[in-house]
C-alpha cells in the first residue's frame, strides 16, 4: 500500500515538469504584451527597464547608465520583436517565448534572457 502511495506521488511530481513548455509567442500576442507596458530584467547582469510606447517608441534604462530612446515594432511573418536603436542600420528581431509565468528573449546571439511585464509605463522603480 505505502508503496503504491509512494510511486502514484512520484507519478505526479515527475509528470508535472514533463508537461511544461516553452510557447513561441504570435506577433499578435507580442504586440498585446508588450504595448504600453514596461519590461523588467537583467542585460549581462544589469537591471534594466524598458517601455513599449503605442507609437513606436521604446526606451530601454539599463542601471547606471542613461536611458536610450529608440524604435520598436512587430514582424507578424517572422512572429518577432524588433528594434532599432541609435547608430544601428539595421533591425535586429527577437523571439518572444513564455515558459511558466516568464518570459524570454531569444536570438540566435544570445541565451534565453527572462524578463517579467510590468503594466503602463515604469521605467522608474517605486
Amino acid at each position: 500500500m505505502i508503496r503504491a502511495v509512494f510511486l502514484g506521488v512520484c507519478a505526479v511530481v515527475l509528470a508535472g515538469p514533463a508537461n511544461a513548455q516553452a510557447v513561441k509567442l504570435s506577433g499578435a500576442e507580442i504586440r498585446a504584451l508588450l504595448t504600453g507596458n514596461t519590461a523588467l530584467g537583467r542585460w549581462e547582469g544589469t537591471p534594466y527597464r524598458q517601455y513599449f510606447g503605442p507609437d513606436g517608441v521604446t526606451i530601454f534604462a539599463a542601471e547606471g547608465t542613461r536611458p536610450t530612446r529608440g524604435e520598436w515594432r512587430v514582424d507578424d511573418a517572422a512572429e518577432e520583436y524588433q528594434s532599432i536603436w541609435p547608430r544601428d542600420t539595421e533591425w535586429e528581431g527577437w523571439f518572444v517565448m513564455e515558459f511558466g509565468d516568464t518570459y524570454y528573449w531569444v536570438s540566435k546571439a544570445t541565451p534565453p534572457t527572462p524578463f517579467q511585464v510590468l503594466e503602463g509605463e515604469q521605467l522608474v522603480a517605486e
